[in-house]
Formats: structure tokens, C-alpha cells, sequence
């Protein structure tokens, strides 16, 4: 990359911190391994929940399922914030300026805002729905963009790499 990275990355990546990531014949593989899981994870919990907003596994209750599924999300995201902070940070200054990194966040905040704007405006209507019942189309809209949403963060996860 050309541009020059801001001093904060550029310290971070020099720091003893990262440099013992860099340095570590484990920290750096058993991190970049759990990012892969924890992605595989996130993206089964969110497959999951996903498909019942938009109808599937219509004899379920939607409570239940999401419910359950929202758990294995939640913890799958913390898995790749931990996992992610430990991978960026051994390269912080070359990363932070990968523009492929930068929309990668960028999708990553419109995903969360989508899943806030589910949880404002649905949320209620969906998880008093019996099995069977149809969703409501901001259930729906929520699920169609939360597809696309984080299926494009893992896109461009895999992409930073060639950049």
C-alpha cells in the first residue's frame, strides 16, 4: 500500500503486544484458525435465524428458534472480535489501510444496525408469532438484508488477504 497509516496503527503493530503475536510459533495460527470457526459459527447461528424470518422451519416457533440461535451468534462474534483484534493487531498498519478492511467494517456496522433495527421494530411481532404463522415483512427485510449484510463481510474477509 501506498498510503501512510495513522500513527495509532502504527504503533499498535510495533507494540510488544503485537509483536509477540507475530513472534509466537502458536498465537497467530490457533487465532487465525478460531477466526475461521468462529466465522463458521456466526454463519450457521445467523443462517439459522435468518431463514426462519424469511419462513423457514415454519413449524417451529420463532421464538424458540431465534432464541437459540441468537445465543450461538453472540458468542460467535465475540469469538471473531477476539480473534480479529489479535490478527489485525500483527499488522495493524498494513491492514488499517487495505481498503477491501476498511469496507469490511463498514458492512460489519451496517449489519449490526440492521440487527438493531430488527430487534426496535420486530423483534415483539415475530417472537409472538405461533409455528406455522406468516412473518411480518420487516422480519422479512431484516433477514434478506442480514444475508447479504454479513455474507459480503465474509466475502471481503477473504478478500483482504489479495489487496
Amino acid at each position: 500500500m501506498e498510503h501512510a497509516a495513522p500513527a495509532l496503527f502504527v504503533a499498535l503493530e510495533q507494540s510488544a503486544f503485537a509483536a509477540a503475536i507475530r513472534q509466537s510459533i502458536w498465537i497467530y495460527p490457533v487465532a487465525n484458525v478460531g477466526h475461521i470457526v468462529a466465522l463458521a459459527v456466526f454463519a450457521g447461528a445467523v443462517a439459522i435465524m435468518d431463514v426462519r424470518l424469511l419462513g423457514g422451519f415454519a413449524a417451529s416457533s420463532p421464538r424458540i428458534v431465534i432464541a437459540r440461535a441468537r445465543r450461538a451468534a453472540i458468542l460467535a462474534l465475540s469469538g471473531l472480535a477476539l480473534t480479529g483484534f489479535l490478527l489485525f493487531a500483527a499488522e495493524a498498519s498494513h491492514v488499517i489501510v487495505n481498503p477491501v478492511f476498511l469496507v469490511k467494517l463498514a458492512l460489519i456496522g451496517a449489519g449490526l444496525a440492521n440487527v438493531a433495527i430488527y430487534e426496535l421494530g420486530a423483534r415483539r411481532a415475530v417472537e409472538s408469532l405461533a409455528p406455522g404463522a406468516a412473518m411480518p415483512a420487516a422480519a422479512r427485510r431484516a433477514g434478506y438484508a442480514s444475508l447479504a449484510l454479513w455474507l459480503l463481510v465474509a466475502a471481503c474477509g477473504r478478500t483482504i488477504a489479495y489487496l
